[in-house]
């Protein structure tokens, strides 16, 4: 775009997906605090709309609409850490319409969040240097760095030392989240006691062994399938205990035909996934029957989801920026780039 044609405003409307954890092994407590695991990423169809407006002014200022107050509001703050970083003034309009349910191991606040870290310096104009973007995310949460990429990718440490895994083959599912709240921190002291008495070694070669089984199984079929096993999510058994209606859903997808069928996180959205389109429809359509009981039912929504590889991820969202980009690159470059250089 030639000098002097940079709109005064600029705004765009980009998706932010959910995630499934195909698979979530706890570890042991690190020296830090937190805990280390082992798991599979996979973001689904399911997504957020965050409109975002910006304009240079002399002074920065964040705004956000549509959506109800939100204490320590992870859009806000990552706007903030990229204007920062970016060392760039304006005026900054968010609105998001949140179609992730909170609070359900989906990871939507994180997913609004990388949704900023990567659509705001294009809108600014200014490239954001991919180990400061990596940062940025690491500051807003752990697994905010996963949804700069998308896909599929195994996670280890927090979940922030990412390393892709292939696309998956297409795949469908039924994501049930339920009105009940799982709370991560009692989840994980829960669970923390139990650590010790699972040898760690086992735990690290069947995870290990289930990746590797996956991939097996791509080579000879074609496909390569998620099973019972390679779904396996540690706090299934603590959150349950606490919760048993949501072990009862599980239970169900199973029933319906799911395999796998598991809880995402540390709750408490479970998935089922399916083979036959026919099974999916009847399950969803029981459990959506059960969900407009009102208060009688813990259902609170259902949703018919497919798995979004990390091709058709960078696609969606290359076509909702194609006002403000150019070529091809990942993370992408801003159009207006050049114009800001040559100021």
């Amino acid at each position: 775009m030639p000098v002097g044609r940079e709109p005064i405003e600029k705004s765009v409307r980009v998706p932010a997906f959910a995630k499934l954890n195909l698979g979530l092994r706890i570890l042991y407590k690190r020296a830090d605090g937190y805990h280390e695991l082992r798991t599979v990423f996979q973001t689904i169809s399911l997504a957020d709309r965050l409109e975002i407006t910006f304009a240079r002014t002399k002074a920065r200022r964040i705004r956000i609409e549509g959506t109800p107050e939100i204490p320590d509001n992870l859009v806000e703050k990552a706007a903030r850490l990229v204007l920062e970083a970016l060392q760039i003034h304006g005026d900054v309009a968010f609105h998001l319409t949140k179609n992730i349910p909170a609070g359900a191991g989906l990871g939507g606040g994180s997913s609004d969040a990388a949704a900023v870290v990567l659509a705001l310096p294009v809108l600014v104009g200014k490239p954001l240097p991919p180990n400061t973007a990596h940062r940025i995310a690491m500051q807003l949460g752990s697994d905010v760095p996963f949804f700069l990429q998308g896909g599929t990718a195994l996670g280890l440490g927090r979940g922030e030392e990412l390393y892709p895994l292939p696309d998956p083959p297409p795949a469908r599912a039924l994501l049930v989240a339920s009105a009940i709240h799982s709370s991560t921190v009692e989840a994980y002291r829960d669970l923390s006691p139990r650590l010790t008495s699972i040898p760690l070694q086992n735990k690290l070669n069947s995870f290990q062994k289930e990746i590797w089984q996956r991939e097996a199984d791509r080579g000879l079929s074609g496909r390569g399938r998620l099973t019972s096993g390679s779904a396996a999510n540690d706090f299934e058994e603590v959150v349950f205990a606490r919760h048993p209606e949501l072990k009862r859903i599980k239970v169900l997808l199973e029933r319906f035909g799911a395999n796998p069928a598991a809880m995402t996180g540390s709750g408490s959205a479970i998935f089922g996934v399916f083979e036959e389109a026919g099974q999916l429809k009847r399950a969803a359509e029981s459990f959506q029957a059960e969900s407009i009981k009102g208060a009688k039912s813990t259902i609170h929504a259902v949703f018919p989801v497919s798995f979004v590889s990390r091709s058709q991820y960078r696609f969606a969202w290359r076509r909702a920026l194609k006002l403000h980009v150019e070529g091809t690159e990942w993370p992408p470059r801003s159009r207006y780039a050049q114009s800001q250089s040559a100021r």
